[in-house]
């Protein structure tokens, strides 16, 4: 079983920009998530992982809100962000290559909050003192 590409479409501009499906599911008018949270991962967090999931934890890093609507672009079925996405400067003690990057609603990094998509970085990031992961417009998480 598979979905309609207009449901598809119309998941991810639910989740990323707080457009309501008409006549099936609200935006949450009443306490809407306004940012959602992106996080990076030295591993694949899979299916069942958390946004804590293989999280890499080098000097400095801290996951990065991206604001709902404005901050995301949805065409057909996929969605990338609206501008770069930088995470704080690696300072100390870098860690293993950064492979994977989560989309979730915890802001606190180390924390399992809900894994929403994950996808991978490509090239992968190599940590060092002086880095400063960027995920780029070009970063897409697609319905299918």
């Amino acid at each position: 079983m598979s979905k309609s590409d207009a449901f598809e479409n119309d998941i991810l501009d639910l989740f990323f920009k707080n457009v309501a499906i008409a006549d099936l599911a609200e935006n949450d008018t009443t306490s809407p998530a306004t940012t959602l949270y992106f996080s990076l991962h030295t591993g694949d967090p899979g299916d069942a992982g958390t946004q804590a999931t293989s999280e890499t934890a080098y000097t400095g890093y801290a996951r990065v809100g991206v604001t709902r609507g404005a901050g995301f672009t949805v065409t057909g079925n996929s969605v990338s962000p609206a501008a770069n996405i930088d995470f704080a400067e690696c300072t100390a003690a870098p860690g293993s290559p950064i492979t994977h990057f989560g989309i979730g609603t915890n802001a606190t990094a180390g924390q399992a909050g809900y894994l929403m998509y994950s996808g991978t970085v490509t090239p992968n990031i190599t940590m060092a003192a002086g880095v400063i992961p960027r995920l780029k417009t070009t970063s897409t998480i697609t319905e299918d």
